[in-house]
């Protein structure tokens, strides 16, 4: 079962036309169990884009180290590389859809490019179905509202079935319904299984839900709450959480 662990993660980025480089997150450390649902808070800023491209092996720390099953994600190149990013479905904050591509196509060239060869096709249509998107199969990018782009994405990180889903601000921009349909699908999927990390400032929905918190200030560690609720900050503990136990 994967689990996923940052130790001593450090991140700087390079600003343009200055010399000096800004720091995107320093000195995390952060492990979450196979089964988890967590919420990333903080400001816009604050890291969390940061922390969840460090967890999945999107980015590599300029410190630190971050590790799927004790495996060191960055010394991994090529062929090897792409396996373990199978492992994870991606929601990321700017939309990745092929304007010139169908609904359906954007879908199964992701089921195909996650390593999908033999039943693609019903692959395609069971994760359209998950999202109540089934019915716009046909329809470009562009002739959908933001609500339905951000569900197709949703169903594009699901195809290939990953134990773990990597989501930076889904409810974005999106009504009170749409929202709460989404939280709810995610609810289910991470019942049967499925990890779930997600960046979001739907506060709303997060203290209703009462997952696990964690939270970031100006790219440091500020809370990890257990049912925390939006932005709760702690002093935080180096311990693991493991589903089903709670820890006070």
């Amino acid at each position: 079962m994967p689990e996923l662990r940052l130790e001593g993660a450090t991140k700087y980025f390079k600003i343009k036309h200055e010399r000096r480089k800004h720091m995107a997150v320093q000195d995390i450390d952060l492990t979450i169990a196979q089964g988890e649902f967590v919420f990333l808070n903080g400001s816009s800023g604050a890291g969390k884009s940061t922390i969840l491209r460090l967890l999945g092996g999107d980015l590599s720390p300029d410190r630190g180290a971050a590790y799927l099953n004790n495996v060191n994600m960055n010394r991994y190149f090529g062929p090897f590389q792409y396996r373990l990013r199978r492992a994870f479905g991606y929601v990321w904050q700017d939309t990745r859809l092929i304007r010139k591509r169908t609904v359906y196509d954007n879908i199964f060239l992701a089921a195909q490019s996650g390593g999908l060869r033999k039943n693609s096709d019903e692959a395609v249509e069971k994760a359209l179905s998950l999202v109540g998107m089934l019915d716009v199969r046909d329809n470009f990018p562009a002739e959908l509202s933001i609500g339905q782009v951000r569900r197709v994405e949703l169903a594009r990180a699901l195809v290939c079935s990953p134990p773990i889903l990597l989501i930076d601000e889904l409810t974005a921009n999106l009504d009170d319904d749409t929202i709460w349909d989404l939280m709810h699908l995610l609810h289910e999927l991470n019942q049967r299984g499925t990890t779930i990390i997600m960046a979001t400032h739907a506060s709303r929905y997060v203290n209703i839900m009462r997952r696990r918190v964690v939270t970031l200030i100006d790219g440091r560690l500020a809370g990890d709450v257990r049912n925390g609720r939006y932005a709760q900050t702690t002093v935080p503990k180096k311990f693991t959480f493991q589903k089903g136990t709670s820890k006070k």
